[in-house]
């Protein structure tokens, strides 16, 4: 992983990591972070990834902290998991991550209906998919779990070190 080697690489790097409080006036209803939200909806968008053991917050990680994604992308990133735990606590008085399996479909169904919401989901499945599918070096295909059940070799030469 990439050395902290300044308060704002270090504060970038945070994000998966950063509380979401979720308030009402001076209310709070709940706190989660991004990191947590996000490995709950990456099985709830596609279950095959837990069962297969890929964990796309990892990956994530590494797509904020680069350099050549644009800050509106990692805005849209943020403020979707903070959007969808409003959502949820919205309608069901619960963060993401609290509800049910059932309850968290529903969420994800309604916000779908949103253009926020219908194009987080669409980001979300890209990164789900670019984890899965992409070198074991970026975190997210660990023990080439996302090769193997598609029977597909990587490419070689593989890469030494992470290029994002």
């Amino acid at each position: 992983m990439q050395s902290f080697s300044s308060r704002r690489n270090f504060l970038k790097a945070g994000f998966l990591s950063s509380a979401v409080i979720l308030t009402s006036g001076c209310d709070i209803f709940g706190v989660t972070t991004s990191r947590d939200t996000i490995k709950v909806v990456q099985n709830d968008l596609f279950p095959k990834a837990k069962e297969l053991g890929i964990d796309t917050s990892e990956y994530i990680t590494i797509i904020y902290r680069h350099h050549k994604i644009s800050k509106e992308d990692k805005d849209f990133l943020k403020n979707g998991v903070k959007w969808l735990n409003e959502t949820a606590q919205e309608e069901h008085k619960k963060i993401y991550t609290k509800l049910s399996d059932t309850k968290r479909q529903e969420v994800l169904e309604n916000i779908a209906q949103t253009e926020w919401g219908s194009a987080w989901i669409d980001t979300m499945l890209r990164y789900i998919f670019e984890a899965m599918l992409g070198d074991p070096i970026y975190g997210g295909n660990q023990n080439r779990a996302g090769w193997n059940w598609l029977a597909f070799k990587g490419g070689e030469p593989r890469p030494k070190r992470i290029y994002l």
